[in-house]
């Protein structure tokens, strides 16, 4: 059910009002334009929670750069969380994952033909994937993490909430996991509610759209984590349907925010019991020890079996030598998808798409329009100018 992986700490509840204090005054610091935001004349498109880790944002930047990629220069900027590097960054074919942090590296690796820059200024950031002169042709730039980054004011600003942890039966830190407070989520221009099961009946829509108590600008979707085929991670071979799993010994590997719906999914997936779980933090950079845990807990494990992983722990295990020939032989990552519920994809593929094009600063497609716009002799002559979702 909505809301069920929330833990309250009560006896933190006092840290918690200081904090929320603290979170309250920076805001309005921006809201008295005291501390600055600045807005940019090229699209700028942010995706982020305000909860702490775990809301899918990876799986939904990586469906805006699917939706947007065959049509126009896309680049993701994001902060490099733990990466060893500092400053701005920009990926190349060739870039370790320390350089640019876990995440930045599985986009790259998977669409190698996009930009993905890492800068914890995102000012900073936006102003060198705009003007350096491999990128300065960009047409998009998706925000990864940045909700709270309000020295950049983007054009759409997406918020995503965790089904099994909604923002409306949360706290704030550290009592719960909210980084600030509710009445923050009125800065979206769309909610997103994310890891939806398949079991939401018409009644739950409702109830659940009525609780998030959006202003009316504010657009709200649900949507789903797919699950793709599993992908063999140090030798080349056929993907696994989930499906095939059953009978088979599963150790599940992660290192993310919030495994546990993961392990229920995976455990439907091999029945009986059959899943062991090896988790660590979110973000977990593997040492020796854990190596030699993982490469123990794999031989302890009666034949058949097999390790499945995230993609995003896939990023941080490829360069590891010291893994055994079994484990390496036996380990599958697991690609996941954001599917639309309700026939609503449609709806927010356009939006996104008509936002890039009205916004657009140098790209092929304000040269078309300006070109249409000739031919019925409706142009202005006016250079392109970024505005936000909410003013269209």
């Amino acid at each position: 059910m909505e809301g069920d992986h929330i833990k309250i700490n009560r006896w933190l509840l006092p840290f918690s009002w200081l904090y929320g204090l603290a979170v309250i005054i920076r805001n309005e610091l921006f809201e008295l334009n005291i501390l600055k935001t600045r807005r940019f004349d090229i699209p700028v498109i942010s995706v982020g929670n305000i909860t702490v880790g775990g809301a899918g944002k990876t799986p939904h930047v990586e469906y805006l750069i699917r939706l947007l990629k065959d049509k126009m220069k896309v680049a993701v900027l994001s902060r490099g969380y733990k990466r060893k590097s500092r400053g701005y960054v920009l990926a190349g074919n060739n870039t370790p994952m320390r350089e640019i942090g876990d995440e930045p590296y599985q986009m790259k690796i998977k669409f190698p033909d996009i930009r993905v820059a890492v800068d914890k200024k995102r000012c900073e950031g936006i102003d060198r994937l705009t003007t350096d002169e491999e990128t300065k042709d960009t047409d998009v730039i998706l925000l990864d993490d940045a909700f709270q980054h309000r020295y950049v004011q983007p054009g759409i600003n997406i918020l995503l909430v965790d089904y099994h942890r909604l923002i409306i039966y949360d706290k704030l830190l550290p009592a719960g996991r909210l980084r600030e407070p509710l009445s923050g989520k009125h800065r979206a221009d769309i909610v997103i509610i994310t890891k939806c099961p398949d079991t939401l009946n018409p009644i739950d829509y409702r109830v659940l759209s009525k609780a998030m108590e959006l202003y009316p600008f504010q657009q709200l979707y649900f949507t789903k984590l797919e699950y793709c085929p599993l992908e063999p991670i140090f030798h080349k071979g056929l993907s696994i349907p989930l499906t095939e799993i059953r009978g088979k010994n599963v150790l599940l590997l992660t290192g993310i925010a919030s495994p546990r719906q993961l392990e229920t999914d995976i455990n439907a997936y091999t029945g009986n019991n059959a899943l062991t779980m090896l988790s660590f933090p979110d973000h977990h950079s593997f040492t020796q020890k854990d190596i030699r845990r993982i490469n123990e807990a794999f031989a302890g494990m009666e034949a058949p079996r097999m390790i499945i992983t995230t993609e995003k722990d896939q990023a941080r295990l490829m360069g590891i030598e010291t893994l055994s020939d079994d484990v390496k032989d036996n380990i599958y990552a697991l690609p996941i998808k954001v599917r639309f519920m309700l026939d609503k994809e449609e709806t927010f593929n356009k939006k996104i798409i008509s936002y890039v094009r009205k916004n657009s600063r140098n790209s092929i497609l304000v040269k078309r329009e300006d070109e249409h716009k000739t031919k019925d002799g409706n142009h202005s002559g006016n250079r392109p100018r970024t505005i936000s979702f909410r003013d269209n």
